[in-house]
C-alpha cells in the first residue's frame, strides 16, 4: 500500500516504502474502570540534524545509554535528546546513539510540546547541509545531505541551522527564520610581538632623534643664556667673588633631568631667561612623556586592528594570492553564494580549492595558521570567537539571511511550526535561547581585564639597564686610568719643582760668600750702576737684573764665580711649570 489517497477523517492518507501510514497521528489509550483514557500521543516524525555548534552539539552516552546531566551557565539543567547517527570519534563511524542538546534541540522540545508531537532524531550521514551535485558526471542532479535526506523521505523536518536561500526553497519549504544572521569572516587573533626595540616603538626614529637633539639644544642655550645674562650665576667684569656658575654639563643634566623626571637637585639655572626657557622646556617634556606613555599602552598590550581583513571588499580578498589562503565549507549555502555571484568569481576560485568538508575543520585550520580566513555564518563564528579567545570576527556582515526549518513542500506542519516560532520572537523564547547558546562569552572577562606586561614586553628595557651598567664599568675604567695618567703628571711637575728649588738653594749658598765681591764686579762691568740689595739674596733676581743691564755681567759672574747652568732635563720641566728665568741663567749668552 504505496498509494496516495485524498485527506480523510483521520487526515492525510499517504504510506511509505515500508507500508507505514505517514503523518498520522496515533493516540496511545488505555482502558481504566471499563473506558478507553488516552495516555499519549505518537505521530513518528523523524527529525534529522547536524553536528554544528552551539546550535548542535553531540557527545557520547554513557555507559547505561543515557545522556549526562549537565547544567547552562544559568543553573538550568541542559535539556538532552537520544540522536542516531554516525561516531565521528570511532573508525568507519558506525551509527550508534549518542546525546544531542543546544539551539536547536531546545527549539524543537517546544515545538514538539506546543504542537504535540513525538519525533526521533539522527545525524544526516554525510555530515552536509545539502547542495545539488551531478550524479555520474552526467547532466542529472541530486541533492546530498540534509536537503537530499529530506527529499528522499528519510526524514520529515529539518532542524538545524539551515540556511535560507532560492535556490533551496524552490524544493523545499521554510519555516520562518528563528535566528537572523549573515557571513562574516574569521581570522586568527593578532598576538603582539615584542621585540627588544618595543619600548620604543611608540615614537618613529625621526621623533626620537628630534628628542634627543632638543634636549642638547636646550641644554647649551641654558648654558648661554645663564652666563651671558647680568643676573646668572656668572658674574661677568665683576669684582664680587662668583658663585657657582651654571656649567655646561650641569646644565645638560638640568635639560635630562626636566625629561625623565629624576630630580634636579643643584645647578639649575639662575638668570630669568633661563628660566623662562627651562619652564617651556618642562611643559614640552609633560606633553612627551603623556604622549608615550598612551601610546607605550597601546602598542605592548593592545591589538591592532588595522592588520586585520577589513571586510568583504579587502585586497587581500578581492586579489587572493597562495600567501593568503581563505575558504569555506564544501557544498555549503556560502559556497552556493560564491558560486552565483558573478563579481565574486575570482574569489570562488581561490576558494574552490581550499575549501573544507566541515566548519569544525576549517576553524580548527585557522587555529594551527594553515587558513587564514574562514568565511562563514556569522552565529557560529561570532559564537566560536567567544569560546576561542585566539580568534575574533572581522568586517561587516553581507549576505544577510536567516536559519529556518526545512520541511517538504506538501508537510502539513509548515503553517504551524511558523506560526510557533513566530511566537517563540514575541515571548521572549528565542531571546532565551540566544542568550544561553550563542551570547554566552567566555573570553569576556579576560578581554576586559586589565592587561598584564610580561618581561618579553618590557625585556628591551631591562637590556637598557644592562647597556647602562656595562657603559658605566666600562667609562670607571676609563675614568680611573684617566686619573692615573693625571697623577703621573703631577708627581712629575712635583719631582721638577722640588729640583728647581734645590738648584736655587745650591744658588743662593755659591753666591752668599761673594756677595760683595759680586757687587763690584757687577758695578764695574754695569758702569758704576750698584745692585739693589733686595736682588743680593734673591738670585733669580739678580740674574734678571743682570740680563736687563748687560750681557758682560753675566759672562763675568759666571767666568768670576764658576756658576753652573741647570741640567737640560730640568730646565724643560721647570718651563713646562712656568718658570723659565731660573733654569737658563745665560741663554743668551751661550
Amino acid at each position: 500500500m504505496s498509494s496516495k489517497y485524498p485527506d480523510g477523517v483521520t487526515g492525510r492518507v499517504e504510506f511509505n516504502d515500508d507500508g507505514d501510514r505517514k503523518y498520522a497521528n496515533y493516540s496511545i489509550v488505555n482502558l481504566q474502570n471499563r473506558k478507553l483514557v488516552q495516555v499519549g500521543t505518537y505521530n513518528g516524525s523523524h527529525i534529522v540534524t547536524i553536528h554544528q555548534e552551539p546550535f548542535v552539539y553531540v557527545k557520547p552516552t554513557l555507559l547505561d545509554g543515557t545522556c549526562k546531566e549537565e547544567f547552562t551557565v544559568n543553573g538550568d539543567l541542559i535539556k538532552k535528546v537520544i540522536c542516531t547517527g554516525p561516531n565521528e570519534t570511532i573508525p568507519g563511524r558506525p551509527i550508534v546513539p549518542q546525546c544531542c542538546y543546544g539551539f536547536c534541540i531546545d527549539l524543537l522540545i517546544k515545538l514538539a510540546k506546543s504542537m504535540n508531537f513525538t519525533y526521533e532524531v539522527h545525524l544526516v550521514a554525510d555530515g552536509k547541509f545539502g547542495t545539488q551535485e551531478r550524479v555520474n558526471n552526467s547532466n542529472k542532479k541530486e541533492w546530498n545531505g540534509m536537503m537530499g535526506e529530506l527529499l528522499s523521505g528519510l526524514a520529515d523536518m529539518i532542524v538545524a541551522p539551515l540556511t535560507i536561500n532560492n535556490e533551496r526553497a524552490q524544493y523545499i519549504e521554510f519555516s520562518k527564520p528563528f535566528k537572523y544572521q549573515g557571513l562574516t569572516i574569521l581570522v586568527k587573533k593578532e598576538i603582539p610581538r615584542s621585540t627588544l626595540d618595543s619600548f620604543m616603538q611608540p615614537f618613529q626614529s625621526t621623533l626620537w632623534l628630534l628628542v634627543g637633539l632638543s634636549v642638547h639644544v636646550v641644554a647649551v642655550m641654558l648654558y648661554l643664556l645663564d652666563r651671558f645674562s647680568p643676573f646668572g650665576r656668572f658674574k661677568v667684569n665683576s669684582e664680587e667673588e662668583e658663585e657657582d656658575a651654571l656649567t655646561l654639563s650641569s646644565a645638560m643634566w638640568f635639560s635630562w633631568g626636566v625629561l625623565l623626571n629624576s630630580g634636579i637637585g643643584e645647578g639649575a639655572p639662575r638668570s630669568f631667561s633661563a628660566r623662562i626657557l627651562g619652564m617651556v622646556w618642562a611643559g614640552f617634556a609633560m606633553i612627551i612623556v603623556a604622549s608615550y606613555t598612551a601610546n607605550l599602552a597601546a602598542f605592548l598590550v593592545l591589538d591592532r586592528p588595522e592588520e586585520r581583513i577589513t571586510g568583504i571588499n579587502d585586497p587581500r580578498l578581492r586579489n587572493p594570492s597562495d600567501k593568503f589562503i581563505y575558504a569555506t565549507v564544501k557544498q555549503s549555502s556560502v559556497d552556493i553564494y560564491f558560486r552565483r555571484q558573478v563579481e565574486l568569481s575570482t574569489m570562488y576560485r581561490h576558494m574552490e580549492k581550499h575549501n573544507y568538508e566541515s566548519a569544525a575543520e576549517a576553524i580548527q585550520a585557522v587555529r594551527d595558521n594553515k587558513l587564514h580566513a574562514f568565511i562563514w555564518d556569522s552565529a557560529v563564528l561570532e559564537f566560536e570567537a567567544s569560546q576561542k579567545c585566539d580568534l575574533v570576527t572581522t568586517g561587516e556582515l553581507f549576505f544577510r539571511s536567516g536559519f529556518g526549518i526545512g520541511m517538504r513542500k506538501d508537510s502539513p506542519w509548515k503553517q504551524n511550526v511558523s506560526l510557533n516560532i513566530l511566537s517563540s520572537h514575541e515571548n521572549g523564547f528565542m531571546e532565551d535561547l540566544d542568550k544561553t547558546w550563542v551570547r554566552y562569552q567566555e573570553c569576556d572577562s579576560r578581554s576586559n581585564a586589565p592587561a598584564t606586561l610580561t618581561f618579553e614586553n618590557m625585556a628591551g628595557v631591562f637590556m637598557l639597564v644592562a647597556g647602562g651598567i656595562v657603559a658605566g664599568i666600562f667609562l670607571i675604567f676609563i675614568e680611573i686610568a684617566y686619573k692615573r695618567h693625571k697623577d703621573a703628571r703631577r708627581k712629575q711637575m712635583q719631582l721638577a719643582f722640588a729640583a728647581v728649588n734645590v738648584w736655587r738653594k745650591n744658588l743662593q749658598v755659591d753666591f752668599h760668600g761673594t756677595i760683595d765681591g759680586g757687587n763690584l764686579l757687577l758695578a764695574g762691568d754695569t758702569g758704576g750702576e750698584r745692585v739693589p740689595p733686595s736682588l743680593l739674596h734673591k738670585p733669580l733676581g739678580l740674574v734678571s737684573w743682570s740680563r736687563s743691564g748687560s750681557g758682560q755681567a753675566c759672562q763675568s759672574g759666571r767666568a768670576a764665580h764658576r756658576v753652573r747652568p741647570a741640567p737640560v732635563g730640568l730646565q724643560r720641566r721647570a718651563q713646562t711649570a712656568g718658570s723659565e728665568g731660573a733654569t737658563d741663567l745665560c741663554a743668551d749668552e751661550r
